[in-house]
């Protein structure tokens, strides 16, 4: 009987098979390094990007509530004294407009608006004798220093100084006995990252709102409080 005859091992056969898984997880290892290096390269390019957009949205929307502050103002001045139920045409007192200051700070304390802006309030009137346009009185709060471009209430009033034909860029003007309340918000914005990608910028917005009843504007506000 003749002894039955055993397979023989090819030598290397074995190694063959461990070569290829080998090479295989050689080239899984090279993909996820490639990978990491490129996201390496990439991520300050990302970081970049992803800070200058924060950056630009932020200053856009401090922008928008400065914009937003001398609308409320402007409008909320016009209304001074529309609750009034009394048989007396209302006057707009110190008291008052010292409210409407406390109210522009509160809504602009979530950008620090008290320390780094300025609000002026004009009360633009067209003067019973002369028929001119002037600034009755003038109101502002706010840290920052800060002139308004239209004038004050002392020697550039419009009967004093030089003859005003209107205010803001499209020359708003008041009609007899209907003043025009008009707000000046200025503001020095402070970028988030410094300097890195914006410089400091100063932003400014204005409003204007017809006062809405009939208001006494005999005499201004008086006292010191909220001059400018």
């Amino acid at each position: 009987m003749e002894p039955i005859a055993t397979p023989r091992r090819i030598p290397g056969a074995y190694m063959g098979s461990g070569a290829r898984r080998l090479r295989r997880a050689l080239r899984r290892l090279d993909a996820r390094g490639n990978a990491t290096i490129e996201f390496a390269l990439m991520l300050p390019i990302l970081l970049t990007l992803g800070l200058y957009g924060t950056e630009l949205a932020y200053m856009a929307s401090v922008r928008m509530e400065v914009g937003e502050l001398a609308s409320a103002v402007a409008d909320n001045a016009s209304r001074l004294g529309q609750t009034d139920n009394s048989g007396v045409t209302p006057t707009i007192s110190e008291s008052d407009i010292t409210s409407l200051m406390a109210g522009a700070k509160a809504q602009g304390a979530s950008f620090d608006f008290a320390d780094k802006g300025r609000l002026i309030l004009t009360s633009l009137e067209r003067d019973p004798v002369t028929g001119k346009q002037w600034i009755h009185w003038q109101r502002c709060t706010g840290a920052l220093t800060q002139q308004s471009a239209y004038g004050n209430e002392t020697t550039r009033n419009g009967l004093n100084g030089p003859v005003i034909t209107g205010i803001g860029p499209s020359k708003v003007t008041a009609s007899a006995n209907s003043p025009i309340m008009y707000v000046e918000v200025f503001y020095d914005y402070t970028p988030l990252f410094g300097s890195m990608y914006v410089d400091e910028v100063s932003f400014k917005q204005e409003a204007a709102y017809q006062v809405r009843d009939d208001r006494n504007t005999s005499t201004p506000p008086g006292g010191t409080t909220n001059r400018c």
